[in-house]
């Protein structure tokens, strides 16, 4: 592992003001692919549909800065239809994205997020280790463990997904033919 544990990482960049009528947790996914790869898809604000399932279409309001606003729609299936979204942090450097939620036809109130990307090797090979942490209000009729082991499962499907569009974007770029250039002899 470079540069520190999962629990070094979480510690210093996974920082939640946790509520009383808060939930919050940590999830860490290692992913077969090179860091570079892994940090285009992240921090894609505006095009969380290239590794989320649930998200149908991204509109970004502006550029990419922190402040910045998305409208997102979710595909059938979940208790919600659209989340508007604000761009909180963007560090192309730490490989730091944070958002949160501030609006939409759903139950997570107050929800806040924070990814961070940290180079690894795995099996020899460049690969990435991705952390996802969040805070969110617990709704009215739930529990705590309800209301996180429902937004751990999102979490979860999200960062496997990330995982496999990574993957497979690594293996394809290895195994794409190189051009082999001809000296002349026949």
């Amino acid at each position: 592992m470079v540069g520190g544990s999962e629990e070094d990482f979480i510690r210093r960049h996974h920082k939640h003001d946790v509520g009383d009528n808060q939930c919050s947790s940590s999830l860490v996914k290692h992913i077969k692919a090179p860091l570079p790869l892994v940090w285009s898809l992240v921090r894609r604000f505006d095009q969380p549909q290239r590794y989320k399932p649930f998200v149908s279409r991204c509109i970004a309001q502006g550029d990419l800065r922190i402040g910045t606003l998305r409208e997102v729609n979710v595909k059938s299936g979940l208790p919600a239809t659209t989340s508007k979204e604000r761009l909180e942090l963007l560090d192309d450097e730490e490989h730091i994205f944070s958002v949160r939620i501030v609006g939409g036809d759903h139950r997570l109130k107050n929800y806040s997020s924070i990814i961070t990307v940290h180079p690894e090797t795995i099996d020899g090979r460049p690969g990435t280790m991705v952390i996802e942490s969040f805070v969110v209000d617990v709704p009215e009729g739930n529990t705590k463990d309800e209301t996180c082991y429902f937004v751990e499962a999102l979490i979860k499907c999200n960062l496997k997904s990330l995982a496999d569009v990574s993957e497979h974007l690594a293996v394809q770029n290895r195994t794409e033919p190189q051009l082999v250039v001809e000296s002349g002899v026949q």
